[in-house]
């Protein structure tokens, strides 16, 4: 699971993720191996695909947990099987056995994440869901120099199904992370461990296009490049007016997409890039995915209803969906075919 995997066919595209455990013992740990849920690299592989496209992506369950993976802000129309949350729309997958997801991405374009969905599985398995323009269609802003995804995460010295299995035990809080990373990396601030950072080498004077990520469980962040202003181009794979800013602040399971104009004199500089948590904001947000609402806050949420299935409701912090702030939409047949739920597949898992 450490590669790029890039759909490049009118076809249907297959994809294979298989979820092994394995120990490990970076510097990131301050115990001996904690064990984790991936392959190979972390966070998970990078998917790729173009608005239009079917994926068809066979998840194989080697690990001792059920898993389920959701495919974060994917509308999933008429195929309300492959969205992903455990018990809602799906069995999870259990241990042995596989399930393929089967969706085509309609009207949507930009950065989102898949992640497991089921418990806390997703501090540690997760990864970035990019959905390219349809091919002959431009960007509505300056073409990027590169493209580069940026996903910030949380880590725990222990493995996170503890950590929330005391919380609801002992009806306190859960441990807090022990740190915070940003693709799978810690930085120079934790533990010294400066050779776990994420270095992203950059040319001067160039336009690079920052995919921002938050996969974290329990905290919304602040974002900023030291020195530079970014331009907010995207908001949860939805186009936006282009406005510049120092700081963006993306929530748990957000994705903001930012353009970086490098400095045009800095050839040798070093400039830290910092991830931070706090949590405020208000506003109006069209077409997101997730919402911040912040303590004694509250926002309004109109949809509609023109997709069949059960659809989960909750809150993203991950805490919050553990202690029940959680509901799921049912959404009934239309009388056109197309406003009906497809009967499920035949390999859907079993409880």
């Amino acid at each position: 699971m450490g590669v790029s995997l890039v759909s490049s066919s009118a076809f249907p595209i297959f994809f294979l993720f298989s979820l092994i455990t394995v120990c490990l013992i970076p510097e990131l740990t301050l115990a001996a191996g904690i064990t984790r849920h991936y392959k190979f690299d972390f966070p998970g592989p990078r998917i790729v695909a173009r608005e239009g496209d079917q994926l068809l992506i066979k998840v194989v369950n080697h690990v001792q947990n059920n898993i389920s993976i959701h495919w974060h802000g994917i509308r999933q129309l008429q195929t309300g099987w492959a969205d992903g949350p455990a018990y809602v729309t799906q069995c999870p997958i259990q241990t042995g056995n596989s399930y393929v997801y089967n969706f085509t991405i309609i009207g949507q374009r930009g950065t989102l994440l898949w992640h497991a969905h089921i418990s806390w599985l997703r501090s540690t398995v997760y990864g970035p869901l990019i959905i390219l323009p349809k091919r002959g269609v431009p960007y509505p802003f300056t073409k990027p120099y590169n493209e580069v995804p940026i996903i910030f995460g949380e880590w725990w010295n222990a493995d996170p199904e503890a950590v929330i299995s005391q919380a609801l035990k002992t009806g306190g809080g859960p441990n807090v992370s022990d740190a915070y990373t940003i693709n799978g990396l810690p930085g120079p601030l934790y533990n010294c461990s400066a050779r776990d950072a994420f270095n992203l080498k950059v040319k001067p004077g160039k336009t690079y296009l920052l995919r921002l990520i938050n996969a974290a469980l329990n905290d919304e962040l602040f974002f900023s490049i030291a020195n530079h202003t970014l331009t907010v181009v995207e908001a949860d794979a939805v186009y936006v007016k282009p406005f510049k800013t120092n700081t963006i602040l993306i929530a748990p399971g957000q994705t903001t997409n930012v353009l970086l104009k490098t400095k045009p004199n800095f050839p040798n500089a070093t400039f830290f890039m910092t991830a931070r948590p706090y949590v405020t904001g208000l506003g109006t947000f069209d077409n997101s995915t997730v919402a911040g609402v912040p303590s004694g806050g509250w926002v309004t949420i109109r949809f509609l209803a023109d997709n069949p299935g059960v659809w989960f409701m909750h809150c993203h912090l991950e805490i919050h969906t553990s202690w029940g702030l959680k509901m799921a939409w049912l959404v009934l047949d239309g009388k056109l075919p197309n406003q009906k739920l497809l009967p499920p597949p035949a390999d859907l898992p079993k409880c």
